[in-house]
């Protein structure tokens, strides 16, 4: 369900490579864990099944985030708590530290990923060593989760990371929904995309195709590698790729080139548009020049290219701002028309008349569809990995990490190298509120906001996101430059502290925010405090709540007008 792009450097003011993701999980596990480099002391590592649920892992094998703590064991053995493994394979000597979420998100070495889910013709469950070894199955151990925590842990640049989980993919089998990561270092970003197929042999498929360096590339829950050119040093394939598909009837290389999209798949993930909509809007925003149209024939379009130049470099917070639409100023502008009530509010709650927004193995009966916007309400987080150019080798690489809703977010940075990340990103169940979570000052503000959206966003909440996010990039230019001049101090330390501190402050921030979003909007009026003097403490005058009322324009579709305004029978 998620949105994924690539910024490359070229495409940047300052020269970054960026990669993106929101993780649109449902009330999925939303922490961010920082998972330490490691000298394994076992010669086998674990794989384990997909799970987005908190907790989605528990394990001791992954550092302090990961491990298990008494509310995951309130109602289990402590071994039952423990995260099964459906197989294992050699483990290295050494592994390297990484943020991880629901999939792997950027290592020490300033490896980046990014995810979003694909419907592919065939999505089998796993098959675990066992039970291969049982029914003389072929395995099928590995999803895209594991797969891009592995090439974290062992891998520096891009290229290097794909030949390890395509070779992973090839030799222990894959399983389940299609799949797009987006892997990317510091020079060079690739699209690595896979997909089961239903043969013994020939199991599972994949294919990269290397981004140029200038252009802007979005994926939205549809396959996006049409044409593949084995002889092009821009693609990278499985060795089993033509076959297999060939042997599996899901393309006949008499026909043509091997077209990877309508090859393996249905098309897009859930409804017409739920996934070309947002290509679209990403290319039109970067660059309206090229005049790329909303409309398009059918899901395997070839409208809309792999990647575009901007018609501008981009900055950071412009890309954030890619992830905060609503389509605002189109026809598609989600905060118009009677479905956003009367405070302009774009989220659309999904019901049963919609199907299983998430599988879309299930039959699709539409009885109408809203729009699918990129910020939407049941985002877990969002996060813009940049790897920055010209900088001290200790804030080169950044994850910048905005809990829940990408609209009403605030990203903060944690440097790729930091001994730790701040406790509150680490923790929190999205089934029991808690203070101390980070995920739960963010969902407690959206969830609010939605009580008088327009307003409360344009006068509370983005004032606030500006000049947090402002500030933290002020104080990493003013960081960057004391770590310049101060050669021999220890820069891991100062980063940790310094991602500590702001992220902090920004947390104890929005939780003020929050408590004053509650007494501000209270029983849907504007309810201020007292004006008080500085110097006597008194009050200049009473407060006095202020009606908000509704528009005209979404009163005219009530039925306010048919109220009673005289003591007369209407007719």
């Amino acid at each position: 369900m998620c949105t994924t792009m690539i910024i490359t450097p070229k495409a940047t003011v300052d020269g970054s490579m960026m990669v993106t993701h929101s993780d649109d999980d449902e009330l999925g596990d939303q922490r961010i864990i920082h998972v330490p480099a490691n000298n394994p002391k076992n010669s086998m590592r674990q794989i384990l099944k997909e799970h987005y649920r908190y907790p989605r892992i528990v394990s001791n094998e992954r550092g302090p985030g990961y491990k298990p703590h008494k509310h995951h064991i309130l109602h289990k053995t402590y071994s039952d708590a423990i995260t099964k493994s459906i197989g294992e394979i050699p483990q290295v000597k050494h592994t390297y530290a990484y943020f991880d979420g629901n999939y792997g998100i950027m290592n020490e070495h300033n490896l980046m990923m990014g995810e979003c889910t694909n419907g592919a013709k065939y999505q089998p469950d796993s098959v675990a060593h066992e039970e291969a070894g049982k029914t003389g199955k072929h395995m099928r151990i590995f999803y895209s989760s594991e797969l891009s925590r592995i090439a974290l842990e062992r891998c520096k640049k891009a290229r290097e990371a794909i030949m390890l989980m395509g070779g992973l993919i090839d030799k222990y089998g894959y399983y389940s929904t299609g799949e797009t990561l987006l892997v990317a270092d510091e020079s060079e970003a690739w699209v690595f995309e896979m997909c089961a197929l239903p043969d013994e042999k020939y199991h599972s498929a994949w294919v990269a195709q290397r981004v140029p360096n200038g252009e802007i590339f979005v994926a939205a829950n549809e396959f996006r590698i049409r044409e593949v050119d084995k002889r092009s040093k821009n693609f990278m394939t499985s060795k089993f790729l033509f076959d297999g598909l060939k042997k599996v009837k899901y393309w006949d290389p008499k026909k043509g080139p091997l077209d990877w999209l309508p090859a393996v798949s249905d098309g897009e993930y859930n409804h017409p548009y739920y996934s070309l909509r947002r290509v679209w809007r990403v290319f039109d925003r970067v660059n309206p020049d090229l005049g790329l149209s909303p409309w398009v024939k059918d899901s395997f379009t070839k409208d809309y290219p792999f990647s575009v130049e901007p018609n501008r470099q981009l900055k950071i917070r412009e890309v954030f701002a890619l992830y905060r639409d609503h389509y605002e100023g189109t026809q598609f502008d989600l905060t118009k028309g009677v479905a956003a009530g009367p405070y302009g509010d774009p989220h659309r709650f999904t019901g049963s008349y919609d199907g299983n927004q998430n599988n879309v193995t299930e039959d699709k009966k539409f009885y109408g569809a809203w729009e699918r916007a990129i910020s939407v309400f049941y985002q877990g987080y969002t996060f813009v990995c940049q790897v920055r150019p010209d900088v001290p080798e200790a804030t080169k690489g950044l994850v910048w990490f905005g809990p829940d809703v990408s609209y009403t977010t605030c990203f903060t940075p944690f440097f790729s190298k930091v001994k730790h990340l701040p406790k509150p990103y680490e923790t929190g169940s999205p089934q029991k509120l808690d203070r101390n979570s980070a995920w739960w000052a963010f969902d407690f503000v959206a969830a609010w906001s939605r009580l008088n959206f327009q307003r409360m966003c344009k006068v509370d909440i983005l004032p606030l996101q500006e000049e947090l996010e402002v500030k933290q990039l002020e104080a990493i230019h003013e960081l960057d430059e004391k770590l310049k001049k101060n050669q021999h101090a220890d820069h891991i330390k100062f980063i940790t502290f310094f991602c500590e501190e702001y992220s902090g402050h920004l947390l104890k921030r929005w939780w003020d925010l929050a408590d004053t979003l509650v007494a501000k909007y209270s029983d849907g009026y504007i309810n201020l405090p007292d004006k008080v003097q500085d110097n006597k403490n008194k009050p200049v005058k009473e407060g006095a709540a202020k009606e908000v009322g509704y528009s005209a324009e979404w009163l005219s579709h009530t039925n306010y007008k048919d109220g009673p305004t005289t003591y007369d029978m209407k007719p």
